[in-house]
């Protein structure tokens, strides 16, 4: 819908599309016989930047102006010109006046002219970089992303000063118009991938988009195995170490977190410390992290495996101690086993949603009280307590959701099938998860690289860690050309 000439006309129209919002507001002024009118909403724009600035650089140019023929002109150039720190557009529809409104701008009506000017007067909203939450770290840059789509570009540039780092934008969403780009080094990044990223992009039709999660599940299709394929983070400098792989990245507003793809199994086994440390500490830390993985899938499965249904596999001394411990339980092994994993669940979800400060002491509390009760009233056996605790520690060594989720799911299949056919039953189940991380793939590159299909010198960057003067060579998965990381 194209404006008109008239000032007031302008105003009420924008008024009547916006359902006469509370926060909408407009200014009417008259200089010199020329008709002015100003249309913002407050709760996105700054009374400061519009008042000190817009207004009065209006005001001042009409007053000044001899040659009343051109005045949207003289005004427009006038804003251009000294308004440094500010966008500033023309615009002639009500769509694009709408959407630059929600965006900050104000705009400014001239009276006769079918056209008007959409000035950036955005106040800050989002708070300021912050070291990360979820994703902490000892040693390393402690900054993390921010819900201001500027300042998350700003640290992946302030760390990249490549001249073929490239971010290319997009607006989705049909009715949030959000902004997302894709961010990528020009001559590292394979270029059919990014064209396949790009056009999924393009093709999202949707009424809105409010997280980068949104956009995960258009470029991957649902599967069944549970386990990611795209890395969701909030830190910039793990974004850029993708990055310098010849990754991709996918960047949002009003969302702290990025995108990273494509991505494998490994990129959950390591962390972004791992960057900072010295190598052979870091190769241990990475055999313990693939250690804990097996335990918290595993374990509570192979213990009610061996004392349901495979009892002659245990030492009888053994066998004894867990009878005696056993007897006066009133549930089966694998009942208890799932009721008590399901209690220590709800905890650590409370642990999560609850303030920092309550969080840590519930669950603390609530893990020794409801345990050890337990015990004492005969509901489980100690045995159960310690492998469900057991099983429970060794997941917090992982701080993605998404991978932590898979092991819950897998963790269940594990026990559902020990529960019905004991030993047999978590082979079964071993077979089906190896088999279902060796079929998927992330964007053309196999989940389980470099362990499935076998890469001896990717695998010494996998769970064998060398120093970075011994890191010559990028992943070749990743990178068809300049593979080489450090010259000879």
């Amino acid at each position: 819908m194209k404006i008109n000439k008239n000032v007031k006309d302008n105003l009420k129209e924008i008024k009547k599309l916006n359902g006469n919002s509370p926060d909408f507001n407009t200014r009417y002024i008259k200089v010199k016989n020329k008709e002015i009118g100003f249309a913002f909403y407050t709760s996105v724009s700054s009374d400061d930047k519009i008042s000190q600035f817009l207004i009065k650089s209006v005001v001042d140019t009409i007053k000044h102006s001899f040659i009343f023929d051109n005045v949207f002109s003289n005004i427009f150039n006038t804003l251009n010109n000294h308004i440094y720190n500010s966008t500033i557009k023309k615009v002639d529809n009500f769509k694009d006046i709408i959407n630059y409104l929600s965006n900050g701008f104000t705009i400014v009506f001239i009276n006769g002219y079918k056209k008007c000017i959409a000035v950036e007067t955005k106040e800050i909203l989002d708070r300021g970089v912050q070291k990360s939450e979820s994703e902490i770290t000892i040693k390393g840059p402690k900054d993390a992303f921010t819900e201001n789509y500027n300042k998350n570009i700003g640290l992946i540039r302030k760390r990249i000063k490549d001249k073929n780092l490239r971010f290319e934008e997009f607006i989705i969403g049909r009715r949030t118009k959000s902004k997302v780009s894709i961010a990528y080094i020009n001559d590292l990044a394979e270029k059919s991938r990014i064209e396949l990223i790009r056009t999924k992009i393009k093709n999202i039709d949707i009424d809105g988009i409010l997280d980068v999660g949104y956009i995960r599940d258009f470029l991957i299709p649902d599967n069944e195995a549970f386990f990611p394929l795209v890395l969701n983070t909030e830190r910039p400098d793990l974004v850029c170490a993708n990055l310098l792989e010849g990754k991709i990245a996918i960047i949002m507003e009003n969302t702290p977190n990025a995108l990273v793809l494509p991505a494998t199994f490994d990129n959950f086994m390591h962390s972004p410390e791992d960057s900072y440390q010295k190598a052979i500490n870091i190769t241990l830390t990475r055999i313990i992290r693939f250690l804990a993985m097996i335990v918290t899938i595993a374990t509570p499965a192979l213990y009610i495996a061996i004392t349901t249904f495979n009892q002659e596999v245990i030492p009888d001394t053994l066998l004894i101690s867990l009878a005696i411990q056993r007897a006066g339980v009133p549930f089966p092994t694998a009942f208890a086993t799932l009721i008590l994993m399901l209690t220590f669940e709800m905890l650590r979800e409370s642990d999560m949603r609850l303030p920092e400060v309550m969080g840590t002491s519930i669950s603390i509390v609530g893990a020794l009280v409801l345990g050890d009760a337990a015990v004492n009233a005969g509901l489980v056996s100690p045995i159960v307590v310690i492998i469900v605790a057991i099983t429970s520690i060794t997941s917090l060594l992982f701080t993605d959701l998404d991978i932590i989720n898979a092991f819950r799911w897998w963790r269940l299949l594990f026990i559902i099938l020990s529960s019905i056919i004991g030993l047999i039953g978590f082979i079964i189940a071993s077979i089906l998860l190896i088999t279902k991380l060796s079929s998927l793939n992330s964007f053309g590159v196999p989940y389980l690289i470099p362990y499935s299909p076998y890469n001896k010198s990717l695998f010494k960057e996998g769970l064998i860690t060398k120093p970075h003067n011994k890191l010559r060579k990028r992943p070749s998965y990743l990178v068809k050309k300049n593979k080489t990381r450090l010259e000879d």
